[in-house]
C-alpha cells in the first residue's frame, strides 16, 4: 500500500512516500480503507521530534482518518465490512498513524460516519472536534448562557469551539486575522469577532467585559499564553483552559486568580479515555447531522504531497503565517 512515513524525525522533507505492507488486523482491530486524512499541529510536533515518542522504524504520520471498513478482527462486534467510519488518536502511544491507503485501528477509536456527511468533512473535524468538545464540556463544564472566548475562531480547534459553544447556548467571543476570516467566524456563529491585526485584542475584550459580560470560559489555543492579560478578564469562578504552549513559562498573577475563585485547567486530548472520546464523537455526529457543526477545510492535498501539507501546517502553527483557514485534508 502507499503510505507517508518517516524513518527519522526532522523537517517535513523527511516524509517519504513509499510502499508498505497492508497491516495485519489483530482480533480487536478494524482494517479501514482510507478515504481522507487530516493534518494537526501534533502531527508536525511528532514528525519533527519536538514531541519525543518511541516510534516504529518506519512511522506512518497522522492522527485522523475517515474511510470504509475493509475487514474486522475476530473480537470486533457492531462494525461491518462496508460501513463508513472515522476516528482519531492514532500515531500515538505506539500506534501507527493514518497517512496510508489502509490502517488497522482498534475498534474503540472508531465511530460511524453520519449519513450524508462526506469523508473529507468528517475527517476535518476529527481530532479538533473531539478536543474542542472535551475542553468545553468534560473539562470546562460549559453552561448555556455563559461567555466563551477562544483565539483563532477560523482555525481547526477555534472554529470547532465557536460552533460547539454556540450549539450549547453560549455567547462566543473570538479573534481572527483578516476581514474575510471575521466574516467566516460570524457565519460559524461567533457573537463578537475581533480582528487582532486592526485593533488591540486585549483592549477590545476588556471593553466587552466592562460592558457587563466577563469571560466564563477561556479556551487558550496560543503557544504563548499570557495569564496577566487573561485572568483579569475572567468572571468570578471563571475557568482558564490551557491546551497549548508546551514550552511556555509565563508569569502568573496569583492574587487576581485566587480572590476571584478562578480555576486553571490543563488537558490534552490523547489523555481522554476511549469512552470519553466516544461520548464526544457521538455528540459531534449528531451536531454534524443536524447541520450545527461544519468543519472548515482550508486546503486539500493528495497523499503524495504529505510533506507540503506538513510544511503548510508548520508555517501557520509556529510562525503565524496566516495563510490557512480551517484544516488541511489529504486523500490517497
Amino acid at each position: 500500500m502507499k503510505a507517508a512515513f518517516i524513518e527519522a524525525t526532522g523537517p517535513a522533507t523527511n516524509i517519504h512516500i513509499g510502499s508498505l505492507d497492508v497491516p495485519t488486523v489483530q482480533p480487536q482491530q478494524v482494517l479501514v480503507r482510507t478515504a481522507a486524512v487530516a493534518v494537526n499541529p501534533i502531527d508536525t510536533y511528532i514528525r519533527s521530534g519536538n514531541v519525543k515518542l518511541e516510534l516504529p522504524s518506519r512511522y506512518i504520520v497522522g492522527c485522523d482518518i475517515a474511510g470504509t471498513v475493509e475487514a474486522v478482527g475476530a473480537d470486533v462486534s457492531g462494525i461491518s465490512v462496508g460501513e463508513r467510519v472515522w476516528g482519531s488518536n492514532q500515531g500515538l502511544l505506539g500506534r501507527q498513524g493514518t497517512f496510508a491507503e489502509y490502517a488497522a485501528i482498534d475498534q474503540c477509536w472508531l465511530y460511524p460516519t453520519p449519513e450524508g456527511i462526506c469523508d473529507e468533512d468528517v475527517v476535518a473535524g476529527a481530532l479538533t472536534g473531539i478536543t474542542s468538545h472535551l475542553g468545553l464540556h468534560l473539562h470546562g463544564g460549559l453552561q448555556s448562557g455563559e461567555v466563551v472566548f477562544v483565539n483563532g475562531g477560523t482555525g481547526g480547534v477555534g472554529s470547532a469551539v465557536v460552533q460547539l459553544a454556540k450549539a450549547a447556548g453560549a455567547i462566543v467571543v473570538t479573534t481572527v486575522g483578516s476581514e474575510q476570516k471575521r466574516q467566516t467566524a460570524l457565519e460559524l456563529g461567533a457573537d463578537h469577532v475581533i480582528n487582532y491585526r486592526e485593533e488591540d485584542a486585549a483592549a477590545a475584550i476588556s471593553k466587552f467585559v466592562a460592558e457587563g459580560q466577563p469571560i466564563n470560559l477561556w479556551i487558550e489555543t496560543l503557544r504563548t499564553p499570557n495569564p496577566d492579560v487573561t485572568i483579569p478578564l475572567l468572571a468570578k469562578r471563571g475557568r482558564y483552559l490551557l491546551m497549548a504552549g508546551r514550552d511556555a513559562r509565563p508569569e502568573f498573577p496569583v492574587g487576581p486568580f485566587y480572590v476571584n475563585d478562578l480555576r486553571a485547567i490543563g488537558f490534552a486530548m490523547f489523555n481522554a479515555s476511549a469512552e470519553e472520546q466516544r461520548a464526544a464523537a457521538i455528540d459531534l455526529n449528531s451536531l454534524m447531522a443536524d447541520g450545527k457543526l461544519r468543519p472548515l477545510i482550508g486546503k486539500r492535498f493528495s497523499l503524495d504531497d504529505a510533506a507540503a501539507a506538513h510544511q503548510l501546517q508548520e508555517e501557520n502553527t509556529l510562525t503565524g503565517a496566516g495563510t490557512l483557514t480551517g484544516k488541511i485534508v489529504l486523500t490517497p
